[in-house]
């Protein structure tokens, strides 16, 4: 049996594609952008942070360090996105010391965006950046797979609207008018999301795991329905219905693709959900509860401690839910 919400409704539409279905609601929450202005010298370290950033260079010089890869130069038109959020080191040259952010000049262009910058005399960098928090659950199992830094450039040499798109970030960049900071966000979200489905599209097919589930034309339609409305009163029978298969070939066919039941992957998909909600919304226990599904907050909390083995109020009580983004770092 799967865990039972409360709410009665009909399922809802999921198209053929199910990875576009995961992808359509790639708005990315708690987002902080940072247009950058920043003279040679100058070097900044980040911390790992549970955020996907990215960097987009309209112009250098520019290098960026991680432990993984070492440094990298980045050019004139480069995107790098880090999908986990790894610690990672940006700077002017790789030999320059480490600089603070204090040194910049932070202006604040509306709730989200900021322009920095650090005068000197020395080569200018022009650096469009981002910090985000994506919607919750939404794309977790597919950031989790991902490299821990990707090049635009590596996995988009196949689609004809990443070229473009860059060109224009890079005017935008370079000459800023009214509204430009929100060109520009708007511009990285669709960049981001074209440049995850070219790495899905870019790694080798598989035919087991998250990937393999995604583009299965059946359990795909399941997967992205779950993830769009975790709380809906799901059932084996509505979702064998959404895959157009019987209860038994699409259970032995979920277990086969993913390694465990449909019922254990939307408990543990609810309770990731679940911690994320106790830990930085703020809400109670009774409102995630209900923002779940759950007929009462005790069976919520029954679920819960057999998923994650502690109580939803240790959650909520130890979980701080403080992400750092200033000004788009």
């Amino acid at each position: 049996m799967l865990d039972h919400p409360s709410r009665p409704s009909s399922p809802p539409h999921i198209p053929m594609d199910a990875l576009s279905e995961v992808l359509q609601d790639f708005r990315m929450n708690g987002v902080n952008y940072g247009r950058c202005e920043l003279r040679h010298p100058w070097s900044f370290a980040f911390p790992q942070q549970q955020l996907l950033r990215f960097y987009f260079v309209s112009k250098g010089p520019c290098w960026i360090h991680t432990e993984v890869q070492g440094w990298q130069e980045l050019h004139d038109g480069d995107l790098v996105l880090l999908p986990q959020g790894i610690a990672h080191q940006l700077a002017s040259a790789p030999d320059v010391v480490g600089d603070s952010l204090e040194s910049c000049q932070v202006t604040k262009l509306g709730s989200n965006v900021s322009e920095v910058v650090r005068e000197g005399t020395g080569a200018a960098s022009t650096l469009f950046c981002g910090s985000m928090a994506l919607g919750a659950c939404a794309l977790n199992p597919l950031i989790t797979l991902m490299p821990p830094i990707i090049k635009g450039c590596d996995v988009a040499g196949n689609d004809p609207i990443v070229g473009p798109l860059l060109a224009a970030m890079t005017v935008e960049a370079a000459h800023p008018q009214m509204g430009s900071a929100t060109i520009l966000s708007r511009m990285a979200d669709l960049l981001t999301a074209r440049l995850i489905r070219c790495w899905v599209n870019c790694t080798g097919a598989s035919t087991t795991g998250w990937l393999a589930a995604i583009r299965d034309p059946h359990i795909g339609r399941v997967l992205a329905a779950m993830h769009r409305d975790p709380g809906h009163n799901w059932t084996l029978e509505n979702l064998a219905g959404l895959a157009g298969q019987s209860r038994t070939i699409f259970a032995e066919r979920f277990s086969a693709v993913l390694g465990e039941g449909a019922a254990r992957y939307l408990a543990r998909l609810r309770m990731q959900l679940a911690r994320e909600l106790l830990g930085q919304s703020g809400m109670s226990v009774a409102e995630v509860a209900t923002r779940l599904g759950y007929e009462s907050e005790a069976s919520f909390a029954r679920a819960f401690k057999r998923i994650t083995s502690v109580s939803p109020g240790v959650v909520r009580r130890t979980i701080s839910g403080r992400m750092d983004m200033d000004f788009g770092f």
